[in-house]
């Protein structure tokens, strides 16, 4: 039997790297958590098995590709129907890869913008009316690319553009019983294609703090806007090491 007295978070794209470790930290910290997975279902398991061994009835996993309109229609009823209530909703999924301009595909907008900007507009959506029940937030996952391009991602850059211009919007429309903030992750985690060594140390080179960050720091982020931030709302906070204010 699943507690739904406790608070519920459904995090996207939460059975590996960041999205995971999110996962973790708040569960830690009391929350229950919803573990969306895409084609991760191995890994989503095992961490939601983790979850329920420290705390019996604290996790569910749900799959869903989130550029398949059906899944992003059905996604939060679902969730719904297992909790019977959702406090938080973290948009964390996402696809990241190059789109160089003569070779971009009408795939590629569908797959980058479909995952970074449609589905947390339509997630949102479908999430307001029981974020409004249980005056909870909702935290996007941006990037500091949406302010500033990088090179050969013409696609990827204007959609977390977008998804910051949607944290605004929504904080304004949703306020003031739903929150809405942003957090803005630099160099965390190297991308699962690892650049050259060369690239690594110019990008280390940017960042005032000389390292790359930890999942910690964005998964520690979304618990200070969560659980101490009750003033705050259509902010997007870079968690980058200083990077961005060089540019």
């Amino acid at each position: 039997m699943h507690d739904k007295l406790k608070k519920w978070i459904l995090i996207t794209g939460a059975a590996k790297r960041v999205g995971a470790k999110m996962a973790e930290v708040l569960h830690s910290n009391g929350f229950n958590i919803v573990i969306h997975y895409n084609s991760s279902s191995e890994t989503a398991n095992i961490l939601s098995a983790k979850l329920n061994q420290e705390r019996t009835g604290s996790s569910i996993i749900i799959g869903g590709n989130l550029t398949d309109d059906s899944t992003i229609e059905t996604l939060i009823p679902n969730v719904i129907e297992q909790t019977g209530r959702l406090d938080v909703l973290i948009n964390n999924a996402s696809t990241f890869y190059p789109t160089p301009i003569e070779k971009i595909t009408l795939e590629d907008w569908d797959n980058l913008f479909g995952t970074n900007l449609k589905a947390p507009l339509f997630l949102s959506k479908h999430a307001a009316k029981h974020l409004k029940d249980s005056e909870g937030s909702i935290i996007n996952i941006v990037d500091i690319h949406a302010r500033k391009p990088l090179k050969n991602h013409p696609v990827y850059g204007p959609a977390k553009s977008g998804l910051a211009m949607l944290t605004k919007s929504l904080a304004k429309d949703l306020a003031p019983s739903v929150r809405v903030n942003g957090i803005a992750p630099g160099m965390i985690l190297w991308p699962e294609n690892e650049p050259s060594e060369s690239i690594k140390k110019s990008i280390l080179d940017q960042i005032p703090l000389k390292r790359s960050g930890f999942p910690e720091d964005i998964a520690n982020c979304a618990l200070f806007l969560i659980n101490n931030a009750p003033y705050i709302t259509g902010q997007i906070i870079p968690i980058d090491g200083g990077r961005s204010i060089g540019w």
